[in-house]
């Protein structure tokens, strides 16, 4: 945003005055931020306890924070301040509900109301990025707001607003004028159950959804040694490959527009919501519960952790089908996902390699955003990271240090449990004597849970936890259910992590544009379009059968998970580019977009195997040409 700088001018991060219910209005003249006070991005995120804000001091920041004050509700995340009108819900805090929010066109018929949100295109004064702000008061033909990141001068004492636009009200509509001049304001937005004169969400084109292949012309770039093996990570990388590879063929790439990856960014945000919400709804009701065949000796776990550590989930992937019919979300790896390093590193040495392409890797931030939410995260100060003698999972443990240590906390990578034992007290401690009291895991908690289910519940009062057999060799059980131990990802995230939450997320939002009609029987819906059966804790495409409208067995794929409980969920293939069959997967870090990658197979099932493939995203009119 272009703001012409006053004499009067407040230094970045001033307070200027006060809101109504006395929100604070910061000063956000960024030409006098100073870097020893706000060192990187991640100081410069705004939160209220486990609560994210947004940017200091923007105008969304402002917006979030006022909503969340007086009315206790937020809007998602979103990345840019214009794109707040797309949005149809607000989050209410103390308990993940998700209440209505409805936008109305400057213009309207419907008045606008102090509370509302008043939101600008982007264009003139607001160049790239629109605007935000709070309706404070109506009098008459005026319009008080207020807001951030337009003026950066102190209030006169005692105003509670910033600016005062005009109202018209001509043939039964109400339009608000701004001050300036080269500026176009969209509209108000209400929470209100009263839909009537409501915009509809907007959808974008089919065409501005679609996946494109595209080539590299210099195919030699990514012969011999590409990758940095002096990096610990990427070394670890290498050698799980066996050699500086991505895939077969590291000279194709495949493009996304920018409004896709808005889309994405939209999907991501309000999806983790989503899942949130579904998931108090199962941990409230013992009957819901019941279908996701965790046993009843863990119940009161997952609530206490429900209960005690919603907002401390650092990352997850959702998995997805893109392409011109819009957007599906097929399942939420919310306990342990993975392809970061791919994503956030190996890639954005594939995108910068030789000249370089246009546009950007859409995950070259994943590790500054993984860093900010471990800085949020009330870890301990010291954190072991847990892994299986698996490959893959070194470099995936190697990059999470890397963001650890970024974010300013010691670790130690310890590998398989057969480092870990019990001091003469019965504390879990490493091989160097240092205690264990918290932890981030590469390990699936479906792994621990069935360490439970071996174990009869009749045996034991609680959870049979080992706490000093020497004999014994430490379990996954005994450090991931252990009651001083800090987890992460936490206990309750198996809930959406397991697609028993699917059937119960389409009946909380039936026919919602991002769901897959998903049952516990194959109904007659899913008979008519065919269906995809999925154990409920399968992992990495195991146990999958993909079945036609006519019965037709399309895909089928084996695995450990053939004995637990399916789901079934109404069939969308993914998209065929370039021989390939492509899935879109998006990270959420600290509950929002932090970045996205793609998958391929030329099966119609994604699994562990499948390559990675570059993802760049365009600008639309680069990407539409």
């Amino acid at each position: 945003m272009s703001v012409e700088t006053h004499h009067n001018d407040a230094p970045f991060g001033t307070l200027l005055g006060y809101a109504p219910g006395g929100v604070a209005i910061y000063s956000s003249d960024y030409s006098t931020l100073d870097p020893r006070v706000y060192p990187d991005e991640a100081s410069l995120r705004s939160y209220i306890d486990d609560e994210y804000m947004g940017h200091k001091w923007q105008c969304v920041e402002f917006a979030r924070r006022f909503l969340f004050i007086n009315y206790g509700v937020v809007f998602t995340d979103v990345g840019m301040a214009y794109e707040i009108f797309s949005l149809r819900f607000l989050r209410q805090v103390v308990n993940d509900n998700l209440l209505p929010l409805y936008a109305f066109a400057n213009g309207s018929p419907r008045p606008p109301v102090a509370g509302a949100l008043l939101i600008w295109q982007k264009g003139g004064e607001f160049k790239g990025t629109g605007h935000v702000a709070v309706i404070t008061q109506l009098r008459g033909d005026k319009v008080r707001i207020a807001e951030q990141n337009v003026i950066h001068a102190p209030l006169p004492p005692g105003q509670q607003w910033t600016r005062e636009l005009t109202l018209q009200r001509e043939n039964g509509r109400y339009t608000i004028q701004d001050t300036f001049d080269d500026t176009e304001i969209l509209g108000w937005m209400i929470h209100t159950e009263d839909a009537r004169d409501s915009l509809a969400q907007p959808t974008l084109a089919p065409q501005a959804m679609a996946i494109h292949a595209a080539r590299r012309p210099d195919r030699a770039l990514f012969e011999g040694r590409w990758l940095n093996e002096d990096d610990p990570v990427e070394l670890s990388y290498v050698q799980a490959n066996q050699g500086h590879v991505i895939n077969h063929d590291p000279s194709q790439y495949f493009t996304i527009s920018e409004s896709a990856e808005q889309e994405l960014i939209k999907a991501t945000n309000e999806l983790h919501l989503m899942y949130l919400h579904a998931t108090d709804k199962v941990l409230r009701d013992d009957s819901l519960l019941a279908l996701f065949d965790i046993p009843k000796i863990l119940w009161p776990r997952l609530r206490l952790s429900w209960q005690q550590r919603r907002h401390c989930m650092i990352t997850g992937r959702l998995d997805f089908c893109m392409d011109e019919r819009g957007l599906k979300v097929y399942e939420y790896n919310a306990d342990s996902a993975s392809c970061h390093t791919e994503a956030g590193l190996i890639l954005q040495h594939w995108a910068e390699r030789g000249d370089g392409v246009n546009g950007y890797n859409p995950g070259e931030d994943l590790l500054n955003e993984l860093a900010g939410a471990w800085r949020h995260s009330h870890a301990h100060p010291f954190v072991h990271i847990m892994q299986d003698e698996d490959e893959e999972e070194s470099y995936h443990a190697l990059f999470m240090q890397r963001a650890l240590s970024q974010a300013g906390f010691d670790s130690k990578i310890v590998k398989g449990l057969a480092p870990l034992r019990w001091d003469a007290t019965g504390q879990l401690i490493d091989d160097e004597g240092r205690l264990v009291t918290c932890v981030w895991k590469t390990w699936a908690w479906e792994t621990a849970i069935e360490q439970v289910r071996e174990v009869s519940d009749a045996e034991y009062a609680a959870v049979p936890i080992r706490t000093g057999k020497p004999e014994k060799q430490v379990r996954l059980i005994d450090v991931l259910l252990r009651p001083e131990i800090m987890v992460f990802e936490p206990l309750w995230t198996v809930i959406p992590g397991n697609k028993a939450i699917l059937p119960i997320l389409w009946s909380l939002f039936p026919n919602h544009r991002y769901l897959l009609n998903t049952d516990f029987v194959p109904n007659t819906a899913l008979a008519r379009s065919g269906y995809a059966v999925k154990p409920i804790g399968g992992r990495c495409g195991s146990n999958i059968d993909l079945v036609s409208r006519h019965e037709e067995v399309l895909d089928t794929t084996s695995g450990k998970f053939h004995d637990q409980k399916n789901i079934y969920q109404q069939l969308w293939c993914l998209p065929q580019v370039a021989d390939k069959h492509i899935q879109v997967c998006t990270f959420t870090v600290g509950g929002s977009y932090g970045g996205a990658c793609l998958r391929s197979d030329r099966s119609l099932v994604i699994k562990k195997e499948s390559d990675i493939e570059p993802l760049v995203v365009l600008k639309d009119s680069a990407f539409l040409c």
